[in-house]
């Protein structure tokens, strides 16, 4: 009788600690229904014993980190809350590129995953981003924004609501799938417990972050509506080094090479005549006061005629005769890639 009496104060005492935990959360972090609404979860869910105990252990921590990640990544908070806005998903979701990378766009984890949103060479194979020893895709932040965003669709479209899609995205469809099989649920509770271990601990502790996170970043903004510096894209020419077009519109070097992280060392590839690059659209009017495209040169010495065949386009006619698209539109005066039937054209070539 008395261990009974003892077992009901000791779980009442649990009880009124949860809620007195809760209380302390809901009262911190106003947003914490939205966000919680936003990834598909359950209001209830705040007052998890599991999630406040991982609020307590890792809040100042996180909080430092969300706090750095913004400091040296605003710059890429609009490319990708735009991003997913514009294809019909919650731009909360820009808190999974933070927790990734900290929007730190060409970091690589031991993985070998890179970029914003951590691709692994596969992944990012399969969404067509181009990874060579001049460049990668992975590091572009509208391209691998681009690519994030249909691999959250799909993981989405899977698995049907967002912390699902959210779980996938870092222990993979598969261990996602057999989890969900084996506790006979999708309940969030359920496949995250830390006593069952149906998901990894690194899993586990990734959903409580991006929540966490989200409730500080979207609680901090509810009184008034932080404003980031824009990125517009302008044209270099080939070979150009960023230090130079940093020196040209009195910029750091380190912050260019940060937001042009997708080209190594700093240096724009040889391979074509000009490469589109990021800069604040504070530089844009010293940019193009200070800067010129070099003059064009065919390098190609040798001249053919060509008749436009059933199923050609400028890329397939350029890898035919080892040139490229931007040697035959400016040989032959075209402005846009349409060809028509038996067009003549003169294609540039070694």
């Amino acid at each position: 009788m008395i261990f009974n009496n003892m077992k009901y104060i000791f779980i009442t005492i649990l009880l009124i600690s949860s809620f007195t935990n809760a209380k302390s959360l809901i009262d911190k972090y106003p947003a914490y229904n939205y966000v919680l609404s936003e990834f598909d979860i359950e209001t209830g869910y705040i007052y998890d014993y599991e999630f406040e105990e991982f609020v307590t252990k890792n809040e100042k921590k996180l909080l430092r980190f969300y706090n750095h990640s913004i400091a040296r990544g605003d710059y890429f908070i609009p490319i990708i809350k735009n991003g997913l806005l514009n294809n019909n998903l919650s731009d909360l979701l820009v808190y999974l590129s933070i927790v990734e990378s900290g929007l730190k766009s060409d970091i690589k984890s031991h993985k070998k995953a890179v970029g914003l949103w951590q691709f692994m060479p596969s992944t990012a194979k399969h969404y067509n981003l181009e990874v060579d020893k001049c460049f990668d895709d992975r590091c572009d932040p509208y391209l691998a924004t681009k690519a994030a965003i249909k691999h959250l669709k799909h993981l989405y479209h899977k698995f049907g609501a967002w912390y699902l899609a959210i779980i996938a995205y870092n222990c993979g469809e598969g261990r996602l799938a057999k989890a969900i099989k084996k506790a006979k649920t999708d309940d969030l509770r359920t496949l995250i417990d830390n006593d069952t271990k149906l998901l990894p601990k690194e899993t586990r502790d990734y959903i409580r972050k991006i929540i966490l996170l989200a409730m500080i970043g979207e609680s901090s903004n509810i009184s008034f509506d932080k404003t980031y510096p824009n990125l517009v894209k302008v044209e270099v020419g080939g070979g150009t080094n960023l230090k130079t077009i940093a020196k040209l519109i009195d910029m750091s070097y380190k912050k260019l090479l940060q937001i042009n992280g997708k080209y190594k060392k700093g240096k724009i590839p040889t391979q074509k005549y000009s490469y589109e690059i990021f800069i604040p659209e504070s530089k844009m009017v010293t940019f193009y006061k200070n800067y010129l495209l070099p003059p064009r040169i065919i390098q190609k010495h040798l001249l053919v005629s060509y008749h436009v065949k059933l199923g050609d386009t400028l890329e397939t006619i350029a890898k035919k005769f080892h040139t490229s698209i931007e040697d035959i539109k400016l040989t032959n005066n075209i402005t846009d890639d349409f060809l028509t039937l038996d067009q003549l054209l003169v294609i540039p070539t070694d």
